[in-house]
């Protein structure tokens, strides 16, 4: 009789929690920051089903009968933050056999369950860029990715309508792939090897053209040739590590010879040629950091390069680059902009909207608009102060990152234990480059 009063109980705790996941949740009280729009004080954001189905002022918003109130007076909602440029997950694309490896992709070799992972949500992180390393001109295809509490890839992969998974191809130039052979030794025979390869692809596109689907008149199948079709094609864009303002000018060139689609990464040196970029249409992914050093190729990069760019109508995001910034100091990099001079405005923007456009995610994340995805943070107060703190995260209205919770407050400050498992990246050299 114990055990079927026992049943009867697990049946109903489950049968609750399920239909609890089907009820509306009403966050109320709250700062909220859409992104899109003026802040909302004392705002509401209603979520079901992994959508946004309402955000407002609480006096326009109507809170459904069924709903679960969820009190968050004097704290800050937001989006979940989008980062451009990251490492998490201990990635590696190609090795040291060639320069240039498009077909090697990070989607092989990126471990879910790596704290580095876990670390970049209790930074409010939930929508992320995974990239292979700069040492080669190409190390392979990056990978778009939703931080969802799973424990495999296939849990947090980004796919198209199609069903297509999501990402570009990480290229590089400047310090970083120029060694010896079979590496370029300068900037020019970098350059000359793009040129070649992507030469290569258009003559491939063109004979799979001519075949017109004919099996026995295609050119044998080349998995570094298909990818460069897909960049010509427009179907992925190049996410491209550049410093000097020469080497980003290269990338214009290029860009503009064959007619792919650019973000230009880092850009220590793009305060020097703002209006060049802007010129070109192109946006930047910049990494803001307080420590500039580590290569001279780096020397002029300044908290105000920000400024140079939104001043010249440059797309900008930020970036981690983690573990060169760690995720969990994300909204440090907006923070450093604005005091480098660039405005409130575009710095909020550049974490969350500015890189879901960048990513060609924009109609999903990026903002707390109604029927985007339920992305969304809970901060103890402004997200540009260095006192506040990431208190929840969310993906898809799904709790992934608690600060009450002891386990996630241990990855939030560090300690023992904190980092088990965690892969550290050179972002240079994971590729197969003189370590």
């Amino acid at each position: 009789m114990r055990y079927r009063l026992l049943l009867v109980a697990v049946c109903l705790l489950f049968g609750w929690t399920a239909q609890a996941q089907e009820k509306p949740q009403a966050y109320v009280g709250a700062e909220i920051l859409p992104i899109t729009g003026p802040p909302i004080p004392n705002g509401t954001l209603i979520v079901h089903r992994g959508k946004i189905v309402a955000v407002g002022p609480a006096k326009s918003v109507t809170v459904p009968a069924d709903a679960e109130r969820v009190d968050v007076t004097g704290k800050v909602l937001m989006p979940g933050l989008v980062d451009s440029h990251s490492h998490i997950g201990g990635t590696a694309g190609g090795d040291g056999s060639a320069p240039l490896q498009p077909d090697a992709r990070v989607l092989d070799s990126l471990n879910v369950r790596d704290a580095g992972v876990q670390k970049a949500r209790a930074g409010g992180i939930t929508t992320v860029n995974v990239m292979p390393g700069s040492g080669l001109l190409s190390s392979g295809q990056t990978l778009y990715l939703k931080l969802r509490s799973g424990g495999t890839i296939d849990e947090l992969l980004l796919r198209d309508e199609q069903g297509t998974i999501l990402g570009g191809l990480k290229m590089a130039n400047g310090t970083n792939s120029i060694r010896t052979a079979p590496m370029p030794g300068t900037r020019g025979k970098s350059a000359a090897l793009f040129r070649e390869l992507f030469v290569k692809a258009q003559d491939y596109r063109e004979k799979i053209r001519r075949a017109e689907g004919k099996p026995d008149q295609l050119p044998p199948r080349d998995l570094a040739l298909e990818t460069l079709v897909e960049v010509l094609n427009g179907k992925r864009v190049v996410h491209f590590h550049t410093h000097r303002h020469d080497d980003i000018l290269t990338v214009l060139r290029l860009q503009k010879e064959f007619g792919f689609r650019v973000v230009l990464h880092h850009v220590s040196d793009g305060a020097l040629v703002a209006k060049e970029i802007a010129a070109a249409g192109v946006p930047v992914s910049l990494i803001v950091i307080d420590t500039p050093g580590g290569k001279l190729e780096a020397v002029n990069s300044s908290i105000g390069t920000g400024l140079a760019l939104e001043q010249a109508g440059v797309l900008v995001g930020f970036h981690t680059d983690d573990s060169i910034t760690d995720s969990r100091l994300f909204l440090r990099a907006a923070a450093l902009a604005v005091r480098g001079g660039m405005s409130r405005e575009k710095a909020l923007f550049g974490l969350t909207m500015a890189n879901a456009k960048i990513l060609e995610l924009d109609k999903r994340v990026g903002s707390l608009e109604v029927g985007k995805d339920a992305d969304f943070i809970v901060l103890s107060g402004d997200p540009l102060s260095i006192y506040s703190k990431v208190l929840q995260t969310f993906v898809e209205g799904v709790k992934v990152f608690d600060r009450s919770n002891p386990k996630d407050y241990l990855l939030a400050v560090g300690g023992y234990g904190a980092s088990h498992d965690q892969v550290m990246h050179l972002d240079c050299y994971d590729d197969g480059g003189d370590q």
